[in-house]
């Protein structure tokens, strides 16, 4: 008996094997205190299904740039290594955080004159209007990394969110543009490279960490995200779901830890152990009787010290660092009525663990904060490990490899099968014979394919961000090789 099979199984065969190469998404956080490696699925519900985590110390980053590669790389392998164990898969390809101090975003408008205002506007026409804001004249070393569209202005007419489709000579638009030093990003990557790991894509932490714990409403209202690292703190604003302001603040957790280890005469793993466990952002609710004891070195005699005394070197480092938050959001115009931020500030990452944090930032910034935790999209969080926001931006990372991957299925599932499929009978064969060597009426129709379709797909096929981004690294190591 001879099974001939059809271009439908062949097509399902092959998503098969697609689904069952990228079965699972990871997603590498390098930061400048720990090195995150998280594993995970999409399960049947579409929320995220950790299978293991991987944690190790981050030896060789400084405020999120790396500074000693083979320490790095070290690194990175004893984080993916736990993290192949956990989850008991192989991890080949990751998706990776991108931070550091050398990242910054400007404001820019710009606008094409197009050739055919009688033809309506396409992605080519986009795309033409971004390439144009890519010859902008950036700082030695720096490049552009990312070019993302505000609103739109066709002719006269403005605040368009879609120009797609409409007729026009001029079209103008606002752009909100990410710069970076592309060194730096190559270091990264070369670490990632020597480490055995391929990178499917390079994303912006601060924008890792929105996908992780800010919702669809806090979007669309304004929000300000404020991701207080070991290094850095990462901010992202959005307003009617579009990223308005993106910056890194050179300063986090670590400098808190440095100036309790100056001020009290400790040393650093005390220091650490004190502002985790007993520090305070507030020294008014602290009480002057309170001490903590601190081991002496080597016979030497132990040192108490006031807990009132160690909120105040904490309050007066936090505020530096809410100040510098509130010129970025000044910057972006958060005070202003039609930009005003109803949703406030969202705190994360592992400085937002901080007591009394949220007072502070309320009263310094003015806005409502809340502490942003990851674990709403996780389903198998049961002894609430993941909830610590210290993990935001690691699920948001593997939120984001979740999300190219679904994206490469759904590419897989929209290609057309070229092979023809067997006919089940003569009669079958006859017909296709038939319908061959007729006259080609049918074919208008199937030129007439819907404008709107037409545009989904070519949307489809656009890279996300961090796909762009390391397309432009790997086009660097490439040219190196």
């Amino acid at each position: 008996m001879i099974l001939i099979k059809t271009g439908t199984e062949k097509r399902k065969n092959q998503i098969g094997i697609k689904m069952e190469n990228q079965e699972y998404s990871v997603g590498l956080d390098i930061g400048t205190t720990k090195i995150v490696a998280i594993v995970g699925r999409r399960n049947a519900h579409g929320k995220i299904e950790v299978l293991g985590v991987g944690k190790a110390k981050s030896l060789g980053v400084h405020k999120g740039i790396v500074n000693n590669i083979s320490q790095t790389i070290n690194s990175i392998k004893a984080a993916v290594s736990e993290a192949q164990s956990s989850a008991g898969v192989p991890i080949r390809k990751v998706t990776v955080g991108i931070a550091g101090k050398h990242i910054r975003s400007l404001q820019h408008s710009d606008y094409i004159m197009r050739e055919h205002p009688d033809k309506f506007i396409t992605d080519d026409d986009i795309e033409a209007l971004k390439d144009q804001v890519k010859k902008l004249v950036m700082l030695p070393g720096e490049e552009i990394i990312h070019v993302l569209p505000q609103e739109y202005k066709v002719d006269s007419e403005g605040e368009i969110q879609e120009p797609v489709g409409m007729h026009g000579k001029r079209l103008e638009a606002n752009f909100h543009v990410v710069v970076g030093q592309m060194g730096s990003i190559r270091n990264i990557a070369r670490c990632v490279r020597e480490a055995g790991l391929e990178m499917e894509a390079l994303t912006l932490e601060p924008l890792a960490s929105s996908e992780a714990v800010l919702t669809k409403e806090e979007k669309e209202a304004g929000v300000a995200i404020v991701d207080i690292g070991g290094g850095t703190t990462d901010i992202a604003i959005f307003k009617d779901n579009i990223i308005r302001h993106t910056c890194v603040i050179p300063y986090g957790g670590g400098i808190i830890t440095e100036d309790i280890k100056e001020g009290c005469s400790i040393i650093e793993k005390h220091a650490e152990q004190l502002k985790v466990k007993f520090g305070s952002a507030v020294p008014e609710l602290e009480k002057d009787s309170t001490y903590v004891t601190i081991p002496g070195l080597h016979g030497r005699p132990d040192k108490e010290i006031s807990l009132k005394t160690l909120a105040q070197i904490i309050n007066a480092r936090v505020e530096e660092i809410l100040e510098m938050v509130n010129t970025e959001l000044k910057a972006y115009g958060a005070f202003e009525q039609k930009k005003k931020l109803i949703a406030g500030i969202v705190l994360t990452g592992g400085g937002s663990n901080l007591k009394h944090l949220r007072q502070l930032a309320n009263y310094t910034t003015g806005f409502d904060s809340r502490i942003g935790f990851a674990n709403e999209y996780v389903a198998n969080d049961k002894n609430q490990y993941l909830k610590g926001p210290e993990f935001a931006t690691s699920i948001g990372l593997l939120m984001e490899s979740l999300k190219i991957r679904d994206k490469k299925l759904n590419t897989v599932e929209d290609t057309p099968v070229l092979e023809k499929e067997q006919p089940e009978n003569a009669a079958a064969q006859a017909a296709i014979e038939t319908s061959q060597s007729a006259p080609q009426e049918v074919a208008p129709i199937q030129e007439q394919q819907p404008r709107e379709e037409q545009h989904e797909n070519k949307k489809a096929a656009k890279l996300t961000f961090g796909q762009s981004l390391m397309e432009k690294v790997k086009k660097f190591f490439e040219e190196v090789e």
